[in-house]
């Protein structure tokens, strides 16, 4: 989830850089919300020692 979340900020900062403002403001959105949910499922599973398959 952690890695979905760099992907889109990296495309939100080439799009920024190439004056792409729409695309740029809503792959930081899709970015931070990625972000904000991998968080949240890591402390869940942090606190219910639950580990993600391998």
């Amino acid at each position: 989830m952690l890695g979905w979340a760099l992907l889109f900020l990296i495309v939100a900062i080439v799009a920024g850089a190439l004056g792409l403002s729409g695309i740029a403001g809503a792959a930081t959105q899709i970015a931070w919300i990625l972000f904000i949910v991998g968080l949240i499922l890591a402390v869940v599973f942090f606190i219910t020692g639950r580990r993600p398959p391998l």
